[in-house]
């Protein structure tokens, strides 16, 4: 069955796309080829007059390039020629007499919106599944399709460097008030309208630009938004990731040399970034999230329609608001009713913040809203297939709410802890139903970050585990499943980061040049001002728990320096002050009083190499220490959430494909030297030391 179907009617051919045995559209070498027949079918026809490409997919016009193109082309040069003869293709439609009006439902990505761009109008649903980005930046690439020429034309050079740039969403009001889509349509009247445009002649309205934008289109004006873009690109990746300043190049190449220079530079620079380790690692990441939602079934007993949320609070009201946008309905219960004004008012605050960008349309958010019922009282989840809890971090707490839905609800509810560091065995050590008990450690906030972490002891049933499983992927989560112990994964490997953070201050080391190493080594924050940002508080009571016994067991000697900056009520951002300095209004700065916890504000200047082995192999070790003990099932897991959930450089591949990379002699030569230097806290995982010997990678 062919991805494209040509019919004509009244001199108005429509190309329909349905590729066969997929679900959404994506771009190939053979498909490429299929559409240039097309083209050549249509100009050759006398009788066609115009033509319309459409989807028959239901939420999806062309979601992109096949990312397997990608990974089975091996040679650059050969992605480079791909590139060069795509664009032909694209210019050939461009160019075309005949107009192609494209008309969009669902998802136009990548070198899906690269084709919609090169065609002579551009007719969108106001459909909430129609979405428009060129995201190839995120897999270390650039848009190979014409994009970074295009969009600069159709819109203008700020709006167009903010969507490449980024490869955030672009959402149909946007679009057209930008000047990307020509008009908008209700979903259902689509293709009609496309067929009316194709009718008349084509009259694309004029671009408007503002007082600004007519500025910065002068060339002193562009040539200063791309000195501008280029700092700010060094500034946030630090030189790791070569995409974004590639990108600048040809966007530059085209302003001042042309499209058909500009498109030449694309090729050039797709084939060049396509050889690079962090577009391989890019992409390796981007398809172990795909393979993750195949976790996903539909059995009915493993699958639940609603979801009871225990607890208000930031947590509680995030993982509500999740999942009332992906179709749950959800009873939050909370003691008060203050905490529920609170959670509903988190929530419709985010909601409206879409509405305002009209990335959500107002009636859709009440709709939504309407998912929650809130309540105080305790029998309104007796009927629960699943509870989640959401509460402070007290042992005694959790096993007393574990206790009471044990008592009130079915043998079969499952019970979903949101705890971030106590082990799940200790929370149901007295519990009637272990098999129904999990983890579902989710990130803050959650609306943003995209890890579960899903524990599980030798006591969770396959039931559990795969129910929590399929709500986590449903709310648009990456699933990692863990084994229990203290501080699980993520929690376990960060805090050996943070200790040896707080161990690098003490050595003497400024808590900018700290944090500065580790930006510098790839992480989008410093360890300290990550702690700032999570709590010194919370990094205080997961010290004080199982973990730091654990640690403590294994050389790493305890340090009370935390504790005594919570006790103090240096809580961080929260409070104000912690490592940081936050002002009201302005930058924070350095809080220069807090040296006096780490031996007085006599610093030194340390070798930035010497402080990012230290923190970066310390994580790096933790991880193996994990997956040699079962915490991880797999090394490819670990990659998975140390970058989802932590921020551990994206352009690496994650802690164990880095040791693939750096090779595992060399890991293990430097972690014995800092240990010489340092003390057994950097003692080489036996697991690491064994891959050394037998030259064995982790991921392959």
């Amino acid at each position: 069955m062919a991805a494209f179907k040509l019919t004509k009617e009244n001199n108005i051919a429509t190309i329909w796309m349905d590729q066969p045995g997929s679900e959404v559209n994506t771009l190939s070498v053979s498909l490429l080829d299929d559409f240039t027949k097309l083209i050549d079918q249509i100009e050759e026809d006398s009788d066609i007059k115009a033509a319309v490409l459409i989807s028959k997919k239901e939420n999806c016009f062309i979601a992109g390039a096949d990312i397997n193109d990608f990974i089975n082309i091996t040679d650059s040069k050969e992605i480079e020629n791909l590139s060069r003869n795509g664009n032909k293709i694209l210019m050939r439609v461009s160019k075309m007499k005949k107009p192609m009006i494209a008309a969009i439902n669902g998802a136009c990505l990548g070198g899906g919106l690269e084709v919609a761009m090169a065609c002579h109008y551009r007719i969108a649903t106001t459909d909430k599944k129609t979405v428009f980005g060129l995201p190839e930046m995120k897999l270390g690439l650039l848009p190979g399709g014409g994009g970074t020429q295009r969009l600069v034309k159709l819109t203008n050079l700020r709006y167009a460097l903010d969507a490449l740039l980024t490869g955030k969403n672009i959402y149909p009001f946007s679009a057209q008030k930008a000047g990307l889509v020509d008009s908008l349509v209700h979903k259902e009247g689509l293709y009609q309208a496309a067929l009316q445009v194709a009718t008349q002649p084509i009259k694309r309205k004029p671009k408007k630009l503002g007082l600004v934008d007519k500025l910065l289109n002068t060339k002193p004006g562009r040539n200063y938004v791309l000195k501008k873009a280029r700092e700010t690109v060094m500034r946030k990746t630090r030189g790791n990731y070569p995409a974004p300043l590639k990108i600048l190049d040809c966007v530059e190449t085209g302003l001042e040399h042309g499209m058909a220079a500009g498109l030449e530079a694309e090729a050039m620079g797709f084939g060049e970034l396509h050889a690079t380790p962090a577009s391989k690692n890019l992409i390796g990441l981007f398809m172990a999230m795909q393979e993750n939602k195949k976790l996903k079934n539909n059995n009915k007993t493993e699958n639940v329609d609603s979801i009871s949320m225990i607890g208000a609070g930031f947590m509680g009201a995030g993982i509500t608001e999740v999942s009332i946008k992906n179709g749950y309905d959800v009873i939050l219960k909370d003691i008060s009713n203050q905490g529920l004004a609170s959670a509903l008012k988190t929530i419709w605050s985010d909601f409206s913040g879409l509405v305002r960008k009209k990335a959500m349309g107002a009636v859709e958010r009440d709709r939504l809203m309407s998912k929650v019922k809130t309540t105080t009282s305790d029998d309104d989840l007796n009927h629960s297939d699943l509870v989640i809890e959401a509460v402070f971090e007290d042992i005694g707490l959790k096993q007393k709410i574990l206790a009471d839905i044990e008592a009130r609800c079915k043998k079969t509810t499952v019970f979903a802890t949101n705890t971030s560091s106590l082990p799940l065995a200790n929370i149901a050590e007295k519990s009637a139903h272990p098999q129904n008990v999990v983890g579902m450690h989710y990130f803050s906030p959650v609306p943003k970050m995209p890890l579960l972490e899903l524990i599980v002891t030798d006591k969770t049933s396959k039931r559990a585990r795969q129910m929590a499983t399929n709500v986590g992927i449903k709310q648009g989560k990456t699933v990692v499943v863990v084994k229990d112990g203290p501080g699980f994964y993520t929690t376990r490997v960060l805090s050996a980061l943070t200790h040896e953070a707080i161990k690098v201050l003490h050595d003497g080391a400024k808590i900018e040049d700290v944090d500065s190493a580790m930006k510098d080594w790839g992480f989008p924050v410093g360890p300290l001002a990550l702690m700032d940002e999570v709590g010194i508080d919370v990094g205080a009571h997961i010290a004080r728990g199982a973990l730091g016994e654990m640690f403590t067991e294994r050389g790493i000697e305890q340090d009370d320096t935390v504790q005594k900056l919570a006790e103090a009520k240096l809580y961080g951002r929260k409070a104000g002050k912690g490592f940081y300095k936050y002002p009201k209004k302005g930058r924070k700065t350095v809080n220069t009083d807090i040296y006096k916890y780490f031996g007085g504000e006599e610093r030194k200047d340390m070798k930035k190499a010497d402080i990012q082995n230290r923190i970066g192999l310390i994580f790096v070790n933790e991880c193996v220490h994990c997956l040699e003990e079962g915490i991880l099932f797999t090394a490819k897991d670990g990659d998975l959430a140390a970058i989802l959930g932590l921020g551990f450089p994206p352009f690496t591949g994650g802690p164990f494909s880095y040791i693939d990379a750096t090779g595992a002699d060399q890991v293990l030569q430097t972690l014995n030297e800092l240990t010489e230097k340092h003390g057994d806290r950097f003692k080489p995982a036996g697991l690491l030391a064994k891959h050394a010997k037998d030259n064995k990678l982790f991921v392959g």
